[in-house]
């Protein structure tokens, strides 16, 4: 962020100023005093920024226009890098039940409502990785917040992410009865189907490519009970024998991976892998991809891939929690940090409660990485794992050019990292959505 000394700037009919006594500034990494910004309304973009000569508002401070923050920590929008946005909490409603059983317009209604929740606290864009067995309609939910209906972060979305065959499907073992339920990835096999899923994902309208490096595809060797009544396998493996019960396994080779990522980078998409094994991750960051997901099961080999090849990690460290992973991802996302590796924060956001995002900012605190560093990652860093330059807009720090969202804590952060759950303003792109702790914007 370039500034400049100004007493008395100039501002338009057609602007407005944000006032502000504390801001964190994600390219310095520090919490700068006494900055104004000037917003265009038309556009949504900052035109300018400045710093005061005093914690005074200017003389020519317009109390009609001009917002003013100065009682706030103000940040830049927050980015999810990794949610779905038709998931809703696991506690609530298994997933399978979500993917088979919820309507397709309950799932729409729902996902509606997550997008609200999500920018009333804080979050201005949202990386979706996937829709979990509803097609494409990512797409329409993405349009529809773009065209002004629905509220919600502006929104980088994968559609269906890519599998080879299968690797990520529901799993059932009526399916020769005729049951059917719906598709949850794109499958593909080889260099050159693997291209041309990606190939199906863009032409769909997707803005990011997933690809799943590894999953947990052997359930119904040894099936565990899965309806009422359901008897259970005799004589399972158990975790920590010979062979796991249901093992994370590769999905894909070096090669395809490679011509996953080639095929993005023509269209100009950024690509994501799910991986939980080293060797997944290793295989992932040397192809090229622009994030890798979770990393559970990774050891140090895969921290060295991600740092050689300036990969971003997005360790989801709150959906972890929900399964018990929590001290050792913890550790593994420290260890990464201090190893240089680039971290963005997403929760894989869906499974717990869209509006409780902040969870992963709280978690990768926890980790003892800086609170500047997260809030790096919360927000400049979310905008590389969208794209960088490839998003077609700039978001995630304060400077002219760059979208104006802004969002303004009720307290001093340095001193409580609890005030990033009171959230008190939101604007995104230069229109407010909430002031003084109330959702104030309107749709059309």
């Amino acid at each position: 962020m370039t500034l400049k000394e100004v007493a008395h700037p100039h501002v338009a009919f057609d602007s407005f100023s944000v006032h502000t006594s504390l801001l964190f500034d994600p390219q310095r990494k520090q919490f700068l005093h006494n900055i104004s910004l000037t917003v265009d309304r038309t556009t949504g973009l900052i035109t300018e920024v400045y710093e005061r000569t005093s914690s005074s508002l200017p003389s020519n401070h317009d109390f009609t226009r001009d917002i003013d923050l100065r009682h706030l920590t103000v940040l830049p929008g927050l980015v999810d890098a990794h949610t779905h946005i038709f998931l809703h909490p696991y506690a609530e409603t298994p997933s399978l039940n979500q993917m088979r059983d919820e309507s397709m317009v309950e799932r729409i209604i729902r996902a509606t409502n997550h997008l609200r929740a999500a920018l009333l606290a804080g979050y201005t864009t949202y990386r979706d990785l996937g829709t979990e067995g509803v097609s494409d309609a990512d797409i329409g939910l993405r349009d529809a917040v773009n065209r002004g209906l629905i509220p919600g972060p502006r929104l980088f979305v994968a559609t269906e992410a890519i599998a080879s065959s299968g690797g990520y499907e529901t799993r059932q073992e009526n399916h020769l009865g005729g049951t059917t339920v719906p598709r949850i990835s794109d499958p593909a096999d080889g260099p050159v189907a693997v291209r041309a899923a990606v190939r199906r994902r863009i032409g769909a309208g997707a803005d990011v490519i997933k690809f799943y490096g590894d999953y947990r595809k052997r359930q119904l060797r040894f099936p565990p009970p899965a309806w009422k009544g359901a008897k259970e396998i005799q004589f399972p493996p158990n975790a920590g024998e010979t062979i796991d019960r249901n093992p994370n396994v590769p999905l894909f080779e070096a090669d395809e991976m490679v011509a996953m990522v080639r095929e993005a980078r023509i269209s100009k998409a950024p690509i994501a892998a799910h991986c939980g094994l080293s060797e997944s991750v290793v295989k992932a960051a040397e192809a090229g991809v622009t994030t890798v997901e979770h990393g559970n099961e990774a050891g140090e080999d895969a921290i060295e891939a991600m740092k050689k090849n300036g990969t971003i990690y997005v360790p989801t460290l709150a959906v972890m929690e929900l399964f018990g992973l929590t001290d050792r991802m913890l550790s593994y996302t420290k260890t990464a940090y201090e190893a240089g590796v680039k971290l963005a924060t997403g929760g894989d956001t869906g499974p717990f409660a869209h509006g409780e995002n902040v969870r992963e900012l709280e978690l990768m605190l926890k980790a003892g990485l800086p609170l500047e560093e997260v809030l790096v990652a919360a927000t400049v860093r979310g905008w590389e794992a969208c794209g960088s330059t490839w998003c077609g807009r700039k978001f995630g720090w304060f400077e002219k050019g760059v979208a104006a969202d802004i969002v303004a804590l009720e307290g001093d952060l340095r001193e409580d990292v609890g005030v990033l759950r009171k959230v008190d303003f939101v604007m995104k792109d230069g229109k407010v959505w909430k002031r003084d702790g109330l959702a104030v914007g309107t749709s059309a």
